[in-house]
């Protein structure tokens, strides 16, 4: 099996057994599956399919469920891929990944590859399992520019490449960046995460406009963040008490919910938020970003096993020293709309390995 490889269906429909909601287990193979990063979309505009990562092969490849048949179908068969820089096209024609040393991206008509740039690094991304360390990238919603973080020494660069021209340009040089992404509505504006301790960051795609978008108070653990589609503002959890929104322009900030949103995701529309939970679990949980409550509904139950100790905490803990994480992404159902707002994706490895679901939006 390899390259090109279309397996048979794998779906089958479930009830959540507090909500009822439908739920459809995607993938049933007994190895590692998961969907994008919480904040980059797994389908394609037009839904055609959906993107996700199998480790059945005995590696990290990119995949896509076809939707109108339910087949399988494996895009890659590449050594060192980085199963979080994945980033679908939103017209369905690429999807764009990194490996070692490399930009890429792979036709999902014909699974064939082409490198996009060339970087001369020994590793693109810092050591570890969270943070800049993901490796995650940022495709803009006209699918005209790409946002690469690249690991070079003790220098981490943001690199943009023109999909259309092939150049690139480093709009940004630090210590750390991690988790880029572009405004949905703005593919001039990016923001991204710099050191726990001055975390959002804004910057204009010429590289202009650099600057810290919220200083934090005291042991404050701003994490997780993410555009909201509707306006110049970031949603970003501060754990473990809730979203809050901070105006980019204004550095106005106000309440967007007050219950444990780990990684809560906005709907396209910016009408609804999905976040799951942990220290406690409570689920899925759907809620309203604009009203100031967000008061929480239940989805659905992950089941999944939300490893990573450190975050039963009420701050940041990388104030108290340095901290041994564990926490392998793949156990972190990081729930994602689809584009329609019908669908949740997520993952659990409720099963004993992190299979792929979506479930159907009723609330």
């Amino acid at each position: 099996m390899g390259r090109g490889t279309l397996y048979p269906p794998e779906s089958r429909t479930l009830r959540d057994a507090q909500t009822g909601a439908e739920v459809r287990q995607i993938t049933a193979h007994e190895s590692i599956h998961h969907h994008p990063f919480y904040y980059i979309p797994a389908y394609d505009d037009a839904m055609r399919h959906l993107v996700f990562v199998s480790h059945r092969t005995g590696r990290p490849e990119l995949f896509l469920e076809l939707r109108d048949s339910g087949q399988l179908l494996q895009l890659t068969e590449h050594e060192e891929l980085a199963e979080f820089s994945i980033a679908p096209s939103h017209d369905g024609r690429y999807v764009y990944f990194t490996d070692g040393q490399g930009a890429w991206r792979v036709d999902t008509e014909t699974c064939e590859e082409e490198q996009l740039a060339s970087f001369a690094t020994e590793s693109m991304r810092e050591k570890g399992m969270v943070a800049a360390a993901m490796g995650t990238t940022a495709l803009s919603y006209d699918d005209q520019w790409w946002a690469v973080p690249v690991k070079m020494g003790d220098v981490a660069r943001l690199v943009v490449i023109d999909i259309c021209s092939g150049a690139s340009e480093v709009i940004v040089e630090r210590d750390s960046i991690g988790h880029p992404e572009f405004h949905p509505n703005d593919s001039s504006l990016l923001r991204y995460a710099g050191p726990y301790y001055e975390r959002m960051w804004v910057v204009n795609r010429d590289g202009s406009g650099h600057r810290l978008a919220y200083a934090r108070e005291g042991n404050e653990w701003i994490v997780h963040e993410t555009w909201h589609p509707c306006k110049r503002e970031l949603l970003t959890t501060r754990w473990p008490h809730g979203v809050i929104g901070v105006d980019v322009d204004t550095g106005a900030v106000r309440p967007v919910c007050s219950f444990n949103a780990w990684h809560p995701m906005v709907s396209r529309d910016g009408a609804r938020m999905v976040a799951d939970t942990t220290f406690p679990d409570s689920g899925l949980q759907v809620f309203d970003p604009n009203d100031g409550v967000g008061a929480p509904q239940l989805l659905c139950l992950s089941r999944s096993s939300n490893e990573g100790k450190h975050w039963n905490t009420d701050h940041c803990p990388y104030d108290d020293g340095p901290v041994e994480v564990y926490a392998p992404q793949h156990t972190h159902p990081h729930p994602n709309f689809s584009p329609d707002g019908r669908y949740v994706v997520f993952a659990s490895d409720q099963s004993g390995w992190a299979q792929v679901y979506e479930c159907r939006v009723e609330i």
